[in-house]
């Protein structure tokens, strides 16, 4: 149509209004936010969603922007799966295991004792089954998973006491980072009990629990937990290479453009990759120097592993016999695994045992 015709039948209004609103449809802002389970203090974990939120901002031009909110400040730490579900918050940075209560499924998306480790669980999410199987799960809870992060192979807690034998954990009140875990402890006889990461200081220095563990060196010497418990040990074999992942409403996802969809998917990505990135570059550092500070670093006694690894066991049957998604998963996750124990015990694992022997 011809533009003159246009001012001459609509006047000036009418062409203003027929212009504007293609624009600001195309130039529509997206506002979301975020509910973190993390701590403000650990730039790690909590702040790979910070990575992640950058990106976004960066990668849209300011168009699509994704607030972060600490654990505890929109909702509880362990609430914000339900915050996500319900549409209270469009996304959240969690750990699966923590959800293990309302299937035990959940904890698959994360770790499990004696489960892959950070390479493993990205190749499984990413060239195996798991984010399909793990969505196929979300999905029933209206969302939808990202890869938000990993710790690496983590340690095994503090303790007030040394760990002699397996007998040492009977009666023992532990801070353990999901139901999975505190089920495989239960076995050993002790008592596991959930905190928030803020608040295991507290409960470690009053003596509320008898010990704790975290991820590793860097967030648990920020922590502060060698100055209230002595004994540091290790595997973590709980938690041998933990996915963090980012959730999000899937709504308020079908909602987005593809490109955004194509920016928020990249966004978690480059957060996931830095995540694990910062863990190993910032823990040696760390290790060296809680071990400065007289923290008595000690390996788990063989009779400790064998008989965590025999509870595990016991733990994951009776989770096959009473969800049927764990029992679907939890195949897959370990066929997988059978594979990977394959390969890496010969180049990977010869290349670091020798290397581990060398003064460099």
């Amino acid at each position: 149509m011809d533009r003159r015709s246009i001012i001459k039948n609509a006047g000036i209004a009418g062409v203003l209004a027929a212009g504007a609103a293609p624009a600001v449809h195309a130039q529509a802002a997206v506002r979301w936010r975020l509910a973190s389970s993390f701590p403000k203090s650990l730039d790690t974990i909590y702040g790979a969603a910070e990575v992640m939120s950058k990106a976004v901002r960066a990668m849209s031009g300011g168009k699509f922007e994704i607030s972060v909110h600490a654990g505890g400040e929109l909702m509880p730490p362990f609430g914000v799966v339900d915050g996500v579900q319900n549409g209270t918050v469009e996304m959240t940075h969690t750990v699966p295991y923590y959800f293990y209560g309302k299937n035990p499924a959940f904890a698959l998306g994360s770790a499990i004792p004696f489960g892959l480790n950070a390479r493993q669980m990205t190749a499984w999410m990413m060239h195996g089954n798991g984010r399909k199987l793990m969505n196929e799960l979300y999905a029933t809870y209206g969302m939808v998973s990202y890869a938000g992060g990993n710790t690496g192979v983590q340690m095994g807690g503090w303790y007030r006491k040394e760990i002699k034998s397996l007998a040492d954990f009977k009666g023992m009140k532990m801070r353990l980072g999901g139901g999975l875990v505190g089920e495989v402890m239960q076995g050993l006889g002790a008592v596991p009990q959930s905190i928030p990461g803020g608040e295991i200081y507290q409960a470690l220095e009053k003596g509320t629990i008898d010990a704790a563990e975290w991820v590793g060196p860097y967030d648990d010497q920020k922590l502060g937990f060698n100055k209230v418990a002595p004994y540091y040990y290790y595997p973590g074999w709980w938690e041998g290479g933990p996915e963090v992942d980012f959730y999000a409403n899937q709504k308020a996802v079908d909602s987005l453009s593809a490109e955004n969809k194509a920016i928020l998917e990249t966004a978690c990505a480059m957060a996931s990759t830095d995540m694990l990135a910062k863990y190993d570059a910032f823990n040696p550092t760390a290790l060296k120097q809680l071990v400065a500070a007289k923290t008595k670093v000690l390996p788990f006694p063989q009779d400790v592993l064998e008989g965590s690894f025999k509870a595990a066991m016991t733990v994951f049957e009776a989770n096959n016999a009473k969800s049927p998604e764990w029992k679907k998963i939890y195949a897959d996750l370990r066929n997988f695994q059978r594979d990977q124990v394959l390969w890496f015990r010969f180049a990977e694992a010869k290349f670091d045992s020798f290397m581990a022997t060398r003064k460099l």
